[in-house]
């Protein structure tokens, strides 16, 4: 048995996002512990009538948005996708661990920096690529903004 310390410092590449989601996907489900599994929310802008069902905007994975379907563990490590707080060491690609389940926020702890054991609390919030290219309409997902 690792620290958590010792999980958040390692790193495996991968050269596709894809790859990287299906190696997340079998780490996680051989991290011990309980699961919880948090679905975002989707919806295509400007889809007045209903073109893009929810199951295939779900479907979709574009660089810098975290997955649909987000399976966490206490205590596995996870990443921070957005700035939301630079000066307290919020920012795009901060290390933190899971810490606690709670239905509608994350909580975790940083694990590197001059925050380093500092306990925060993420919301869902929008996200939308920066730009559509590749998909047929520009869309929101409201999630956590991290990954495994």
């Amino acid at each position: 048995a690792h620290s958590a310390g010792y999980m958040t410092g390692r790193a495996i590449l991968a050269a596709k996002n894809e790859h990287v989601d299906r190696l997340n996907e079998t780490l996680i489900s051989l991290f011990p512990g309980e699961e919880k599994i948090f679905n975002s929310f989707d919806d295509a802008f400007d889809d007045t009538h209903n073109y893009y069902e929810e199951e295939f905007l779900n479907s979709l994975t574009p660089n810098w948005l975290p997955p649909h379907k987000l399976v966490l563990k206490k205590n596995c490590p996870i990443i921070l996708l957005r700035n939301l707080y630079p000066s307290n060491d919020l920012c795009n690609g901060t290390r933190m661990v899971y810490r606690e389940f709670r239905d509608n926020l994350i909580d975790a702890q940083i694990v590197f920096g001059q925050h380093s054991g500092k306990q925060v609390f993420l919301l869902r919030i929008p996200l939308s690529p920066a730009e559509h290219k590749g998909y047929p309409s520009q869309f929101r997902r409201k999630q956590f903004p991290i990954r495994l």
